[in-house]
């Protein structure tokens, strides 16, 4: 259960002097969530930035400079990683030529949203955007360990598919959206956790998720090191490996090691062409 006490003193007492855009909002101290008239969608990150002010709290009108500072200012994300992740989102906005976007656009099934999200029912079952707490309790079981290791996260990802296919009869999980899905998952690594262990802090993820909220009383803070293109790709391939059911012997993984390590320019080249699909959305799970 969320802790509503907690957050609703926290927006009674900042509800006179919250900012109105990103550039008040350089500590983390302001936090509303979303109220009538308030535009809110799929991805609990861009819900959270939203609720700190860091995007605007209305939720409308997300321009590429007002997504690039929010996710620099907030998550420290590098300029060329908050392009791409801007690029994905923009087709959701239906109008020809836009430059922007609403939160609430990111809603429309198979877009950016998809089926078998860790923490959203299908959108075969009604809503796909609200918060749905039964469906984060069959996801973070998985998550038996603090902090949480790439195995757990993509367990709780294949786990949520299998339940998806069972129950879902327009259940619909492409290679594409295979691949998106996997940033989706690393994001909490990228924010909460270590990037070279590819683990994430549980206590920060599972309340992140749980109250669009940045655990800054928990102890987190905003990430030392910028978060990389580059640091994405390297998540995505350890979550990749991570994610395969079957058991291959220790020579095999070298093998597949040493052909990573000597991959050519244009293989490089290749493979950021296909970490750029499939980012992922920051936190859309």
């Amino acid at each position: 259960m969320r802790s509503f006490a907690f957050f609703a003193g926290i927006a009674i007492a900042q509800a006179a002097s919250a900012p109105t855009s990103s550039e008040d909002a350089s500590a983390y101290s302001y936090w509303q969530p979303g109220g009538p008239g308030d535009f809110r969608g799929p991805c609990p990150m861009m819900n959270t930035l939203a609720n700190h002010y860091f995007l605007p709290h209305d939720g409308k009108n997300l321009t590429r400079e007002v997504v690039t500072k929010a996710l620099q200012d907030a998550l420290h994300f590098e300029p060329s990683l908050t392009e791409i992740m801007f690029e994905q989102a923009l087709p959701a906005n239906p109008l020809p030529n836009a430059t922007w976007f609403d939160l609430n656009q990111l809603n429309v099934h198979a877009v950016l949203e998809h089926d078998a999200s860790l923490s959203r029912s299908d959108a075969y079952f009604g809503n796909n955007h609200v918060f749905n707490q039964t469906v984060f309790d069959e996801s973070k079981k998985y998550w038996i360990d603090d902090p949480i290791t790439a195995d757990q996260l993509t367990n709780s990802k294949v786990a949520r598919q299998l339940q998806s296919r069972a129950g879902n009869p327009t259940y619909n999980f492409s290679s594409t959206v295979d691949n998106f899905s996997r940033g989706e998952i690393l994001a909490p690594i990228v924010a909460f956790g270590d990037k070279v262990a590819a683990t994430t802090n549980r206590t920060f993820t599972v309340h992140f998720f749980e109250n669009e909220h940045l655990p800054i009383h928990l102890g987190w803070h905003r990430p030392t090191d910028p978060v990389t293109l580059e640091d994405v790709t390297k998540l995505s391939e350890i979550l990749a490996k991570s994610q395969t059911l079957l058991t291959d012997s220790v020579s095999e993984q070298q093998g597949t090691q040493n052909t990573t390590h000597g991959e050519t320019e244009e293989d490089t080249c290749g493979k950021k062409k296909m970490i750029r699909r499939g980012v992922g959305h920051f936190g859309i799970s």
